[in-house]
C-alpha cells in the first residue's frame, strides 16, 4: 500500500484550470489557491459538475504552481515514471465518498483490485455498488487511481474517461496481461 496524505474536504472556492495533452486525450487540471481539485476528462459542463465544480468560477492559469506541478507529474507518469504525487489534494464529497477515495490512494502502482476489495478495505463489504458509485464520482482521475479498480471477474468496467483510456492507463502501469486482461492483486 502506498502511504499518502489524506484528501482534504473543502467547499467550492474560486478555481484555476489548464488543459494538458496526454496519451489518453486532453485532460483539464483544476486547482484552487492551495490544492489540486480535479483531473477532468474534458472541458464540458457535465464533467465539471461530476467533479462538483463550477466552470464559470474558474480561470485559465498556465503559471499556477499546483497546476504546473500536476502537469509535470502527469508527463512523468505517462512516460512510465512512478513518481509520487506530492502537491495537496482537496475534494468535495460525502463522508462515504471521501473514505472510498482515500482507499484508492492505497492501491499501489502496477496493481489492480476489485470493487469488492475496496468495499472490504473500508469495512463495508456489502456496499460494493455504493463503492462503485463513489469511484465513478472520483474527481481526481489518475492521481487518485480509480483506473486500478476492476470487475470481480477481472474485466475492465466503467470509467469516466472511457474503457480505452482505462486500458491505456493500465498498460502504462504494466498491469494488463498479453491477452489484455488485468492482473489482480488485493490490498
Amino acid at each position: 500500500m502506498a502511504n499518502r496524505q489524506p484528501l482534504l474536504h473543502r467547499s467550492v472556492a474560486a478555481t484555476h484550470h489548464v488543459t494538458v495533452e496526454s496519451p489518453v486525450g486532453n485532460l483539464v487540471l483544476v486547482a484552487d489557491r492551495s490544492a489540486l481539485r480535479a483531473v477532468l476528462w474534458n472541458d464540458t459542463e457535465p464533467e465539471w459538475r461530476r467533479a462538483g465544480l463550477q466552470h464559470a468560477a474558474s480561470n485559465i492559469d498556465h503559471a499556477h504552481p499546483i497546476l504546473c506541478a500536476t502537469a509535470n507529474y502527469l508527463t512523468d507518469w505517462f512516460d512510465g515514471g512512478r513518481s509520487r504525487y506530492e502537491p495537496p489534494l482537496a475534494v468535495d464529497g460525502t463522508a462515504f465518498q471521501q473514505t472510498v477515495w482515500n482507499a484508492l490512494t492505497s492501491i499501489a502502482y502496477g496493481t489492480t483490485v476489485t470493487y469488492s476489495d475496496v468495499a472490504h478495505t473500508i469495512g463495508r463489504p456489502t456496499a460494493v455498488r455504493a463503492v462503485a458509485a463513489a469511484i465513478g464520482r472520483n474527481p481526481l482521475s489518475i492521481v487518485v487511481p480509480c483506473h486500478r479498480v476492476i470487475g470481480s471477474n477481472g474485466s475492465l468496467t466503467g470509467f469516466a474517461g472511457g474503457l480505452n483510456a482505462k486500458r491505456t492507463l493500465l498498460t502504462i502501469e504494466g498491469t494488463l496481461t498479453l491477452a489484455g486482461a488485468p492482473t489482480h492483486h488485493q490490498f
